[in-house]
């Protein structure tokens, strides 16, 4: 278990919380929304619960991706990033992120001291000069070795990296591999969730390469303060804005280092906990407490990808939805640590049921009960009853909800919370006040109800602040943390009338688009050549229930041998044709490269984990193919390739046991 602290004493303890900070080559996605939600919970979690809390967010504005995507829109990139770190501001209010600093990695006190602990660590001997040639990703902003490339790509981003020279200075993280290793083995708390710690302890089974730590292939980035001619390698310059935006190495950071919770994502995870320990070893600075990294977002199952089309515009949802639903939405639906699934009907189903059904409906059925009864006069509380004691302890959670928030397992806390608003539902339900004749128990009833919603009001305000305010004007509640949790039995006040808290939303299930085209996995279980074409191979198809012969133009890219046994994709319901006197039942498909107008590369699609005959889709679509289509019918059906995935329309080529996976670049057309 990992626990934020051992025990509360009279004197507050500190809580420091980060996100990672955000990249400033393009505006804010959705993942980016998710991530400051999550903080923003816990950071407002340990607020209530007494600590002194800082909470920390930012941009990261450096490198050579902001200076590409700057020259793009024909912008300084210090113009460029201007614009951009107000978008991210924005979305800190709108999503109602109560951080207390938003660092900028351009700011010059962050610049000064990013220079100054770099020349630490070179005055200590781990910095030298040296030469430099490897595999880069540009979108990482990170080398690869060999072996961890997918098929010569980003494992990160799935395009193909480059081969770098260039003169660089080196950090000797080397030496540091046993010092850290053992941390990591010895503090289990360190790298959450376990899965993640289990992922970097088998990587470092392998020791530790020493890193370029600056670059001078571009300028965008801070000066080396032993060399002006670089600039420091741009994680390097990030990972500092943890100290710098405590104001390193002043009060601040005394009073709130370490860092209790760094909240990042599990893309980055490599340079929070190998990298970046490595550096405040070498610096001689502490290590932070834990290291939480989170999973991705997906849309109905698919990855997000701007080139697809897979994208949710936060402020668009915010704007819909409102931020609390959004909030709530994501927590509630996201075990934190793994990946989660986006789509605008679960968000209504949850709003629906349980923001308006549970939530907003107790909050109005107890001001009505209140108004028509007592004018609008919270009642005095009469001697409870062992139905009152039904309701009081089942809405005693806090301790089950600081469990599992000592956990990091912000579902389940949430889930315990609803079921406390479910018990004050209950308890009214069952009691009919509007059927208790007796003047002094109907009071204390309805004074019970109004207790219990204060209580409520409290444990939401962490993962809904919004309503938890507008709950507190209407029923005139004080803004309370958790010492406030029991029932006072002291209550008095005015109840004004107000809006509907969360508004029902209608599910519009939006007609799914048709695919005409029967998709169909085959083996090839024979391959001639054509007698009379060089270029086309006469292949023979078991389709499971019946057996196809089909001619495909793909001689000049696969030898014989390499065709047999594979399962292919084919149009079954393709008009059958002759091409050069053989008549070909059907079409393949394969990804096609072109370059200058001739095919350069060819990849047939191929399902190697799906029974011949089954059908292939586009997720997303209803299969409702016509009886036969011709060649003009298919090409409407535009396939292109993205991450080795086969896509139409944003949606994902697949079967019902795998997504269909080409060996291609993107941008590849398929036919």
């Amino acid at each position: 278990m990992i626990n934020f602290k051992t025990e509360k004493t009279n004197k507050k303890s500190k809580f420091y919380i980060t996100t990672a900070i955000d990249y400033t080559n393009a505006a804010p996605h959705i993942g980016h929304a998710y991530e400051k939600i999550v903080a923003d919970v816990i950071a407002r979690f340990h607020k209530l619960d007494g600590d002194d809390v800082f909470f920390l967010t930012g941009t990261d504005e450096h490198g050579q991706k902001v200076e590409g995507a700057a020259k793009k829109a024909g912008k300084s990139p210090q113009e460029f990033c201007d614009e951009v770190v107000e978008k991210f501001k924005k979305l800190c209010e709108v999503l109602k992120i109560s951080n207390d600093r938003f660092i900028r990695t351009t700011e010059a006190e962050h610049i000064k001291k990013c220079q100054e602990i770099f020349k630490i660590v070179y005055n200590k001997g781990d910095i030298y000069k040296g030469e430099y040639e490897g595999l880069y990703c540009t979108g990482c902003e990170r080398y690869y070795l060999e072996k961890e490339l997918e098929d010569g790509n980003c494992p990160i981003h799935k395009r193909p990296v480059e081969t770098i020279k260039e003169e660089s200075y080196f950090f000797r993280m080397s030496q540091y591999h046993e010092m850290l290793f053992s941390h990591i083995k010895k503090n289990p708390e360190f790298i959450q969730p376990e899965i993640r710690r289990n992922e970097i302890l088998s990587r470092l089974e392998e020791p530790l390469r020493d890193l370029s730590v600056s670059r001078t292939s571009f300028k965008w980035g801070i000066p080396l303060p032993i060399d002006e001619k670089h600039i420091i390698y741009v994680w390097f310059d990030a990972l500092l804005n943890y100290l710098t935006g405590i104001d390193y190495p002043g009060e601040k950071y005394e009073k709130y280092w370490p860092a209790d919770l760094h909240v990042i994502g599990k893309d980055i995870i490599w340079f929070h906990t190998v990298i970046w320990p490595c550096i405040l070893i070498a610096a001689g600075i502490e290590l932070p407490k834990t290291i939480f990294s989170h999973g991705f977002i997906n849309i109905n199952g698919a990855k997000l990808s701007k080139s697809s089309g897979l994208v949710v515009d936060p402020f668009e949802l915010v704007d819909k939805f409102g931020s609390d639903a959004v909030r709530y939405f994501f927590v509630k639906e996201i075990p934190f640590g793994g990946d989660g699934d986006f789509s605008e009907e679960a968000m209504i189903k949850r709003i629906n049921a349980e923001l308006a059904d549970d939530l907003g409906n107790l909050v109005n059925r107890v001001s009505v009960l209140i108004h028509k009864n007592y004018n609008g006069i919270i009642p005095k509380q009469g001697k409870l009853e062992a139905k009152d004691n039904e309701l009081i302890k089942p809405i005693d959670v806090i301790d089950e909800v600081k469990k599992h928030m000592n956990k990091y397992e912000l579902n389940a806390a949430i889930t315990k919370v609803w079921q406390a608003i479910k018990e004050v539902n209950k308890y009214i339900t069952e009691s009919e006040p509007w059927k208790i004749a007796d003047e002094e128990r109907k009071a204390t009833v309805l004074y019970n109800a109004v207790e219990a919603l204060r209580i409520c009001t409290i444990l939401i305000t962490p993962f809904i602040p919004e309503a938890a305010q507008n709950i507190r004007n209407q029923y005139h509640f004080p803004e309370e943390d958790f010492s406030k949790l029991k029932f006072s039995g002291s209550l008095t006040g005015e109840i004004r009338d107000a809006g509907i808290l969360f508004r029902k939303h209608e599910i519009i299930l939006e007609k799914k688009p048709e695919l005409i085209l029967d998709l169909r996995v085959a083996k090839i279980i024979e391959v001639h050549d054509h007698p009379e074409a060089d270029k086309l191979y006469v292949l023979k198809l078991d389709l499971g229930d019946e057996e196809r012969q089909l001619v495909a133009g793909i001689r000049n890219f696969y030898e014989r041998g390499e065709l047999l046994d594979k399962n292919i994709i084919i149009v079954a319901n393709l008009k059958h044709a002759k091409l050069r006197g053989i008549e070909s039942e059907g079409m393949l498909l394969a990804a096609v490269k072109e370059v200058e107008g001739k095919d350069v590369a060819i990849k047939v699609l191929e399902a190697p984990g799906s029974e011949l005959g089954s059908q292939v889709y586009f997720e997303g679509y209803e299969i409702k193919p016509k009886k036969e289509v011709d060649f003009k019918d298919f090409q409407k059906t535009k396939m292109t390739t993205i991450g080795k995935k086969v896509v139409h329309n944003g949606s994902i080529l697949k079967t019902d046991k795998e997504e269909i996976i080409v060996d291609i670049e993107d941008g590849c057309f398929v036919s």
